[in-house]
């Protein structure tokens, strides 16, 4: 009887890890997809990633009366983030038609931000397995840093990313829409 508990324990573990590598991929494909650029769509993503971050630096300011760094790197984070969605607008394929305007984001990028997510949730299982009586005396500040604060670090950052990526498609499609216009 155990071993029928083993075997299925390993199968749901390994379907649990099926399904995570599966939606990692199709993270990627949607995130490397070429789209139309719709004013409305543009406009959405916009005013939703902006409540979203709101609401999550209002949230980690909250958290940081009890630790202490949390708002700190969320900011860092945000920043990076920042950063990064500008690089993605700048590596974007712009592309004009009669039908409207197509963009194609970045591969790079699309597998820089899946390849952040699943960094942070393999880091996440390591600490969670590792027992907390390491001696953090000698140690550099981002290793003795907790989960909680990089998970806030690299959730601010993919938010921003998000964020700055929306508002330049938004930009893009007005800008193109108005020269549409004139003609």
């Amino acid at each position: 009887m155990p071993i029928i508990l083993l075997a299925l324990l390993f199968f749901v573990l390994l379907a649990v890890g099926g399904v995570v590598l599966l939606s990692l991929a199709l993270r990627y494909r949607a995130g490397t997809a070429r789209r139309q650029g719709r004013r409305w769509v543009a406009s959405l993503n916009v005013w939703m990633t902006s409540l979203s971050a709101v609401l999550f630096l209002s949230f980690s300011f909250l958290i940081s009366f009890w630790l202490g760094t949390a708002f700190r790197f969320a900011l860092i984070g945000m920043g990076f983030g920042g950063i990064l969605g500008l690089l993605g607008l700048a590596l974007t394929r712009w592309e004009s038609q009669p039908e409207g305007l197509f963009y194609t984001p970045s591969r790079w990028l699309a597998l820089l931000v899946t390849l952040a997510i699943a960094a942070r949730f393999v880091y996440g299982w390591w600490r969670a397995t590792q027992s907390g009586s390491s001696a953090p005396g000698n140690q550099h500040w981002l290793m003795t840093a907790s989960g909680t604060e990089l998970s806030l670090a690299v959730a601010a950052g993919l938010l921003a990313y998000y964020l700055v990526y929306s508002i330049g498609v938004r930009l893009r499609v007005a800008r193109h829409e108005h020269r549409c216009a004139k003609y």
